[in-house]
């Protein structure tokens, strides 16, 4: 990036007139947030074909999803800060460069160490591109009613991004190869780059802009250790399950250690904050009651999504028999959910506050699941899955649109990328504490499931006894999946204070970004 090239942007957001390419900007950005948020699953449907390749294990597989998981969540608060005192679009750049060439590596992996590093350096990389991401949006639109509009299609991405992953993943996997799973990132980042310069101002924190190293350390080990220990549990509930033992993942020794492990890095890492001059993340932005409210729903939400996305493909692949671009297809109602409810909040926000969208929203995507907890061994799409993914994406689009803006209100322009960071971090952990939960609940059911089965008398080498005890996990963890979505509603009932008319109070200082 030139002088010349970055002067310009600067300029245009010191005016109080907004930036005039913003909504060139948004669409840029746009574009690369999806590519994060759908690579998290567009691997998920391709680990057969990767694995049987690359001649993976069962007992490793996992870690082609784990490690990009793993440092995509441990160095989100890292990558927030670096953005914030950096400059946003100089990490934005970066980010978006190494996350194509990792891409380009994994897609070129001979062996599974080459592919693992390859996902482990794409979550990096992508803890740079997300705040940077996010925190761009924050300064470029100072406007509530065109902020809610911005927002609403960084809603629609973080609800169907995921989907869109699983069936553009079927799609690459049976038609083309599953290494292109991995170069499909490479054009849209090249072009995300080459348009990202002329269009995407550049914007810093003002002040102090030391980093706190003590306190980046203390987070990045902590969340990096507590992620990993919630995918041992989830590893070790299919373990055992595969195994025929009853055990749960929650007597895993090593599991317990790096989540008690993860969790007293976090509590030294709050410590450190309290004291240093200029921390990582200031504790005002977790302890004002909205913004607290917005991650803990977010952290509620992601834990509770999981169940849909991770237990639905499973259920179209080994119970419905679908091919990967079927399971794929099948996921998109979920999505159409999405842009239909995101586009209507972006209109409703500015009128009505953010929280009835938020409690409205969590309690339709429950729904939606709690519909899906119905679905048996011959249950028809249409009658269950269809109608339970709409409503479910209706609800992830209306919650979702209001998070995103809650959260960042009010962080003012030293602390946006940090306070952007913080809502991916949450939703990541309750992602990871969600998949642990959910299996380990799944597991334990369908074990249940067959053993009273076996217990009344039918025959244990039956293949639709198994089938049946595999529904009835995945069911299970449909319900629990929107117990969790219930709660998520009630806390922002509870916690979520702000009206409409707190929305746009930090608009004239974020129009000075630069």
């Amino acid at each position: 990036m030139t002088d010349s090239t970055a002067a310009a942007p600067r300029a245009a957001l010191s005016d109080d007139e907004p930036y005039p390419r913003r909504w060139l900007a948004l669409a840029v950005i746009a574009v690369t947030v999806l590519m994060i948020i759908l690579d998290a699953t567009i691997v998920n449907i391709a680990l057969p074909s990767v694995s049987k390749d690359l001649k993976i294990s069962a007992a490793t597989q996992q870690w082609i999803v784990t490690a990009y998981t793993l440092t995509f969540g441990g160095f989100l608060l890292l990558g927030g800060r670096i953005a914030d005192f950096w400059g946003r679009k100089r990490t934005y750049l970066v980010g978006a460069a190494g996350f194509a060439l990792a891409s380009a590596v994994g897609g070129l992996a001979v062996n599974e160490q080459m592919l693992f590093i390859a996902r482990a350096a794409q979550g990096a990389f992508g803890a740079l591109l997300g705040p940077a991401s996010l925190a761009l949006l924050t300064v470029l639109f100072t406007d509530a009613k065109e902020r809610a509009k911005a927002f609403a299609v960084y809603g629609a991405i973080a609800g169907g991004g995921s989907a869109v992953g699983l069936l553009l993943g079927g799609v690459l996997t049976e038609y083309a190869d599953w290494r292109w799973c991995f170069w499909v990132n490479i054009p849209v980042a090249i072009v995300a780059i080459a348009a990202a310069i002329p269009f995407v101002p550049e914007s810093k924190a003002p002040g102090d802009s030391t980093y706190d190293v003590p306190g980046a350390v203390l987070v990045t080990l902590g969340l990096t250790s507590f992620v990993y220990g919630f995918t041992r549990v989830a590893q070790a509930s299919q373990q055992n399950a595969a195994t025929g033992s009853t055990a749960t993942g929650w007597t895993e020794p090593w599991a317990l250690f790096f989540i008690g492990a993860g969790a007293l890095l976090v509590a030294l890492f709050v410590v450190v904050e309290l004291r240093v001059e200029n921390p990582l993340l200031p504790m005002r932005l977790v302890l004002d009651r909205n913004r607290g409210g917005a991650y803990l729903t977010s952290t509620l939400v992601g834990a509770g999504l999981i169940g849909a996305f991770f237990f639905l493909s499973l259920y179209f692949q080994q119970v419905l028999g679908y091919k990967p671009v079927e399971a794929g297809l099948a996921s998109l109602p979920t999505t159409l959910g999405v842009l239909v409810s995101a586009g209507a909040a972006s209109g409703l926000v500015p009128r009505i506050g953010p929280k009835p969208l938020m409690v409205v929203g969590g309690l339709l995507a429950a729904g939606g699941l709690y519909l899906m907890s119905f679905l048996g061994v011959h249950s028809s799409f249409w009658s269950l899955a269809f109608p339970g993914q709409l409503l479910l994406g209706l609800g992830l689009g209306f919650t979702f649109v209001p998070l995103s803006n809650l959260a960042l209100v009010g962080a003012g322009t030293h602390d946006a990328g940090a306070a952007s960071a913080v809502l991916q971090a949450v939703q990541q952990i309750g992602a990871s504490i969600g998949t642990a939960l959910l299996a380990t609940i799944s597991v334990a059911a369908i074990t249940t499931a067959f053993t009273d089965s076996v217990k009344a008398g039918k025959n244990p080498k039956d293949p639709a006894l198994g089938l049946a005890a595999q529904v009835h996990g995945y069911t299970t963890a449909f319900t629990w999946a929107a117990a969790l979505l219930v709660l998520g509603a009630i806390v922002a009932a509870v916690l979520v204070k702000a009206t409409k008319e707190d929305l746009p109070t930090d608009a004239d200082a974020l129009v000075h970004a630069g």
